[in-house]
């Protein structure tokens, strides 16, 4: 961002800003360059992948077409594909490893509540996949969703993983692998989870031979018209038709397509191009979710039925 500023470039990211040296992220660094970038007629669009990202353009699309208040939010992550590998990471294993191994939390009455990582967990089912087994985490949308869209009550994040993985993150973690203190190792200092992402596969290769499809979509409960109202609009990306067409794997791909679809957004939309740092959620849902359909991200939506999980009685 300073060097977009000092280049008079404008700024376009798929996922949160987070220190080296403290796994935590969080919106606060990147909002406070509002006004700078305001002052220099440039645009920052953050966290503009999938999640974060879609789900943000989903929630506001909800929130603008089917809603007068939105109460509770759950964005629901799934990752069914087998890459054949014994223990790997979809995309950076740094980044991937510190999100799931530091402490839960999600919005409920006004205040974040934290929970021990990976303890709240249940079954969920996702549309032409069937139950996985998903875990509620801290994903950084959620910081700017409940800001944004005061009325929700409650918003969580769940992501499926399987058995397998939980055991090999759990064997890491206990051996120090996941830790990101520098230790000292035949004189210099290394940082164990800069290692360990030295020696897994490199998330690039693994789309030759990954099958089976990712679901990511958001279950939202709220009122229309003094009436309760459920919406549940998602995706589905298959790995191996991915990889036909663009060499890559699904978690790429969802990253990768609604990243050009917010660049193309800047540059020829004029609703879209504001100066100042802005989340997806803030800007006009719709000609991003057509592009979606366009582009090799098809959504579908379903209004008024049962969700697959419990909410609290109003």
């Amino acid at each position: 961002m300073e060097a977009c500023l000092a280049t008079g470039i404008h700024y376009l990211d798929t996922a949160n800003y987070e220190p080296k040296d403290v796994a935590k992220f969080e919106y606060s660094w990147q909002w406070a360059y509002q006004e700078k970038f305001k002052e220099a007629g440039l645009m920052a669009l953050l966290g503009c992948g999938f999640d974060p990202g879609v789900t943000q353009v989903f929630t506001a699309y909800a929130n603008k077409h089917y809603f007068d208040e939105m109460h509770y939010l759950d964005i629901i992550d799934c990752n069914a594909g087998d890459h054949g590998k014994a223990f790997a990471t979809n995309f950076n294993p740094e980044i991937n490893i510190r999100e799931i191994t530091q402490p839960g939390r999600y919005w409920e009455n006004g205040e974040w509540v934290e929970i021990e990582a990976m303890s709240i967990h249940k079954p969920i089912d996702y549309p032409g996949i069937g139950p996985k087994e998903s875990y509620v985490l801290y994903h950084e949308e959620l910081e700017s969703l409940v800001k944004h869209f005061p009325t929700l009550k409650r918003a969580r994040f769940w992501m499926t993983f399987g058995q397998a993985y939980i055991t090999h993150l759990n064997v890491l973690e206990n051996v120090g692998m996941t830790s990101i203190k520098p230790i000292k190792f035949q004189g210099m200092d290394i940082v164990p989870l800069e290692f360990l992402k030295a020696v897994l596969p490199a998330p690039d290769t693994l789309g030759e031979n990954y099958s089976g499809q990712t679901s990511i979509g958001c279950q939202i409960k709220g009122i229309k018209d003094g009436e309760e109202k459920t919406y549940y609009v998602w995706n589905n990306c298959d790995h191996a038709e991915t990889y036909r067409e663009v060499r890559g794997q699904a978690v790429s791909y969802t990253t990768g397509v609604p990243a050009m679809i917010g660049a193309m957004l800047m540059l020829t939309n004029e609703e879209w191009m504001k100066p100042g740092v802005w989340n997806c959620e803030q800007l006009n849902p719709d000609p991003f979710m057509e592009l979606l359909n366009q582009h090799g991200l098809p959504w579908h939506e379903r209004v008024n039925v049962e969700l697959p999980h419990e909410y609290p009685a109003e």
